[in-house]
């Protein structure tokens, strides 16, 4: 069974990309798109045979968005000192006035440290071809660069592309996949040195925080679709920013976070301080036990607060206001839930999304403070590369745009799902509750995978 995209929609689409051969172009970013019937866009995704791969799902919105194939592309690698300038640089060459055309991308937890082949320090793309519903909207689109190309060629190029489409199969049934070792960097003995250096009295004096990571390397058996993959976990995390970005065959880095970085719709800028965890009860009554009991602690109330005034800190010379919730509130998800605060600002009218991720992110909650002295110690420590994990990913134009902080995420390579958490040491944490606090993190995703 294949699930069509209407061949009315792909000629429609391809009428509307001839017109321009003999129209002259003032913006070197045009958009084109038609509306289409409801599709999976999930399993259209897993479907293509194009690279790259992105798929984009929003918290707080009904809006989702499938991609392929590339008509821009901008990557940093760690030979870059002034990130801010030269992505600056790179979106204002090539961004549009159309609200419509979005980069899609994401920036590394470290820049200055190695990250992944092929995702780079930073990387952002604008697709040749999106789907996107927003409601139960469906919108086919297709992007063209005349920057780079000729209009000719632009529209070859986009055509070529179109042409190598192919229909949405339905999502395959996931198979059992066989667990055949575990590797955890840094290790049970490891993690609890690190903890015990973190919390020494005259370390945590000057940094009162450090977000520890640890990398769980499952060797597989077998191929795993990461679109599956995802799939399953967007069904048990479903009020989740769910983001996947593949460049090549090779690797594909998924996940389903519930931590945002920073939504913009123009001046206005919505953040949070998501911090401080405890799991979810066996029933109502248990759960909300143990809410009040996360509400009341005052190791995880502190970890809350401390991230809260490190955002209205860094956002303060930004903006013309800055406000944040005094009390923190829970915010659930299937196996754990977390202390909320939610913050705003009004942006100065010169501030643009480099200068954003570049303040907020990594935010307190990722990494420690202050900022520098914890993710020095992360990088000399920690044992690992994290790539794009606790990353910021997500998608902008000049009109809006939002980031989600790359956290309960996975790495898909061949014969191994590398899989990643953390958890904040400060003042009075404990390390076989953090490491307990790690499995916590992982239990959704690994349950799927046990399933698989």
């Amino acid at each position: 069974m294949t699930i069509p995209l209407l061949p009315h929609a792909i000629k429609s689409l391809t009428d509307k990309l001839l017109s321009f051969t003999h129209q002259p172009q003032a913006d070197p970013i045009v958009q084109v798109s038609v509306d289409i019937s409801a599709i999976p866009l999930m399993a259209w995704l897993a479907s293509q045979s194009i690279y790259p791969r992105l798929y984009w799902k929003g918290r707080d919105t009904e809006e989702e968005v499938a991609a392929v194939g590339c008509c821009n592309d901008f990557m940093f690698g760690e030979d870059v000192d002034d990130f801010e300038m030269s992505a600056r640089y790179q979106a204002q060459r090539n961004l549009t006035n159309n609200q419509n055309v979005r980069y899609y991308g994401g920036v590394a937890f470290d820049r200055k440290h190695e990250s992944w082949s092929e995702f780079g320090q930073a990387r952002f793309i604008l697709p040749r071809v999106e789907l996107r519903r927003s409601g139960d909207v469906f919108t086919l689109l297709a992007n063209l660069n005349f920057s780079e190309n000729s209009v000719e060629q632009e529209i070859a190029l986009t055509l070529k592309t179109i042409a190598q489409l192919n229909k949405a199969k339905p999502l395959s049934p996931p198979n059992k996949v066989k667990l055949m070792a575990r590797n955890d960097k840094p290790n049970r003995h490891r993690w609890t040195e690190l903890v015990n250096k973190v919390t020494h009295s005259q370390f945590i004096q000057q940094t009162p925080k450090v977000v520890l990571s640890r990398q769980t390397q499952l060797e597989i058996n077998e191929h795993v679709d990461p679109w599956t993959l995802l799939a399953c976990w967007q069904g048990r995390n479903p009020n989740s920013f769910q983001f996947g970005f593949q460049f090549s065959p090779e690797r594909a880095f998924i996940s389903c976070t519930p931590e945002r970085l920073y939504r913009r719709r123009q001046r206005e800028l919505f953040t949070e301080a998501l911090a401080g965890t405890t799991v979810r009860g066996l029933n109502q009554e248990d759960d909300e036990a143990l809410a009040k009991a996360l509400l009341t602690d005052i190791k995880n109330s502190h970890e809350n607060q401390l991230v809260r005034q490190q955002i209205v800190s860094v956002l303060s010379p930004l903006s013309h206001y800055v406000g944040a919730e005094e009390l923190p509130t829970i915010f659930k998800l299937s196996h754990i839930q977390h202390l909320h605060r939610a913050i705003r600002a009004e942006l100065k009218s010169e501030i643009n999304d480099f200068q954003l991720i570049e303040a907020l992110h990594p935010t307190p909650a990722v990494g420690g403070l202050p900022k520098a002295a914890a993710i020095h110690f992360i990088r000399q420590q920690e044992g690992y590369a994290r790539g794009w994990y606790a990353g910021a990913c997500g998608y902008f134009n000049k009109h809006e745009s939002e980031f989600a902080v790359a956290i309960r995420s996975a790495l898909i390579e061949p014969g191994r799902i590398n899989l990643f958490a953390g958890a904040g040491i400060v003042a009075g944490s404990e390390p076989d509750k953090e490491w307990c606090e790690l499995e916590n993190k992982l239990a959704t995703v690994l349950s799927i995978l046990t399933e698989l």
